[in-house]
């Protein structure tokens, strides 16, 4: 008789034991709609970008309806840098004219949305790549931004040029898609009241998408664990008014604010819940959602 491999049969039971603990979220979320933004690292990393295309396709074969939406920040950078065309940031969005518009709408809904799509069918799934401009699937207006002027103390309104926020997302749309089997791929560009070009902020966006779909979970990928307490700990769950009282004390500042009021508003919206998980950690959508212990910070409604 052939020896048993003690090696190989600890790996089979590892495997086993791991679809065991998977199954009943499996079914949890099965016919449920989940709505994923991807950037940031994960969407930097060609490793990373296969991985990821791979998980999309596996929520959609154990019958989940995985939505992305997708930023391309660098990537437009680079592109506006070959072009000589300078860029300038305030508050952390890029101030977007007419000739800067045309080159991010190029980028996010041509480059960046095709590549994630083919990505998506290479793995054996049937993506479709959308920006906001299809359909009407993305209303848009103009992002209104204050800053109150250090010498005079009078509150001045900045101008953005082209960058925008989400009207109305038209949720119906993206489910009769879902419906067809096919993932949705969106792009955050908006079409304004008089046929406008809209950039907008991805995760932004996704939020506005997740509500609008009631998505069961709407996922933020970045490039961080998650929340953080003040001695550096990871929050694995807050509720909304948690969070808003994390936000008032200053345990979440910097960037991670928009971040956790755009879940925020999701989870009011509509979404059963959000979570900001760090997508630089391999399957990292498949462990949030599979596991018992999960990934990143949870946040759900009071």
């Amino acid at each position: 008789m052939k020896p048993i491999d003690l090696k190989r049969r600890a790996e089979w039971l590892s495997k086993a034991g791991i679809l065991t603990e998977a199954l009943p979220f499996m079914r949890r979320y099965n016919d449920k709609t989940v709505v994923v933004k991807y950037g940031g690292h994960a969407m930097g990393n060609d490793e990373l970008a296969l991985q990821f295309a791979a998980d999309i396709v596996l929520l959609k074969q154990v019958g989940m309806h995985p939505i992305v939406v997708h930023g391309g920040g660098p990537q437009i950078g680079r592109m506006l840098e070959r072009l000589a065309i300078k860029s300038e940031f305030v508050d952390g969005l890029r101030v977007t004219d007419k000739e800067t518009v045309e080159i991010v709408e190029m980028v996010l809904s041509g480059a960046i949305n095709k590549g994630i799509v083919a990505a998506i069918n290479a793995a054996g799934g049937r993506a479709i790549g959308l920006s906001g401009k299809d359909g009407g699937l993305i209303q848009a207006r103009q992002l209104r931004r204050t800053r109150i002027d250090p010498d005079s103390n009078i509150e001045k309104v900045l101008d953005l040029g082209f960058v925008g926020e989400p009207v109305k997302v038209e949720g119906e749309m993206l489910r009769r898609l879902v419906a067809q089997d096919l993932i949705p791929v969106v792009a955050p560009i908006g079409a304004g009241p008089n046929g406008e070009t809209f950039n907008i902020n991805a995760d932004t966006a996704a939020g506005a998408v997740a509500a609008a779909v009631d998505a069961s979970r709407f996922m933020l990928l970045t490039d961080v664990e998650g929340v953080l307490d003040k001695e550096g700990r990871l929050m694995p769950e807050l509720t909304v008014a948690e969070a808003q009282a994390l936000i008032a004390d200053g345990t979440i500042s910097g960037g991670m604010i928009p971040k956790i009021e755009t879940c925020i508003e999701a989870v009011r919206g509509g979404a059963g819940g959000a979570v900001i998980i760090d997508g630089r950690v391999q399957h990292g959508v498949l462990l949030e959602l599979f596991t018992s212990h999960g990934m990143g910070t949870w946040i759900k409604a009071d």
